[in-house]
């Protein structure tokens, strides 16, 4: 194994994309630290999605100032770190981008009806799958000029990780 990864990624999509599965397995292959974004969210925050109601971006702004002071935080102490974070819109990802600098997005791209049958079959998550057609709606996918690395979440998750793992050794 190579030394530690100092770099900071955020595994970004819509609920249900596997953020937090690719997050977590990617971090333990780089040797760095998962940080769960959900976990960022201010209690009104998660009250409101639980009761199906989407965030607005003002609502989702402190939570993104917080998870951008995060990565802020493990690039100032030198140590790397994968977050999952929706990252919906540009606008969402350039605020990380300003707290904290240079940050790898990895967008997990997949079917509306994939993501349904996965959300279907989750369990005890406060995010209702009532609130899918709202995440796509928000989403703007990344853009060329953003340098997001794109995952199709067909892909079964070691080859999916271990993709991630080889693009961040190069």
């Amino acid at each position: 194994m190579w030394p530690m990864n100092k770099d900071l990624y955020v595994v970004m999509g819509v609920s249900g994309s596997g953020k937090t599965a690719i997050g977590s397995a990617l971090a333990r292959s780089l040797g760095v630290e998962f940080v769960e974004g959900d976990d960022f969210h201010p209690e009104e925050n998660v009250k409101r999605m639980a009761s199906g109601i989407p965030l607005t971006d003002e609502d989702r702004a402190p939570w993104l100032r917080s998870i951008g002071a995060r990565l802020r935080a493990a690039k100032n102490a030198g140590t790397g770190l994968v977050v999952s974070c929706s990252a919906l819109k540009r606008s969402y990802r350039d605020l990380l981008r300003a707290e904290a600098g240079k940050v790898r997005f990895i967008f997990l791209k997949g079917a509306r009806a994939l993501i349904a049958e996965r959300l279907a079959s989750r369990s005890g998550h406060f995010m209702p799958q009532s609130l899918l057609d709202s995440q796509f709606a928000a989403l703007e996918a990344p853009e060329a000029d953003e340098g997001v690395w794109e995952c199709d979440v067909r892909e079964s998750l070691p080859d999916l990780v271990a993709a991630l793992v080889s693009r961040a050794s190069t």
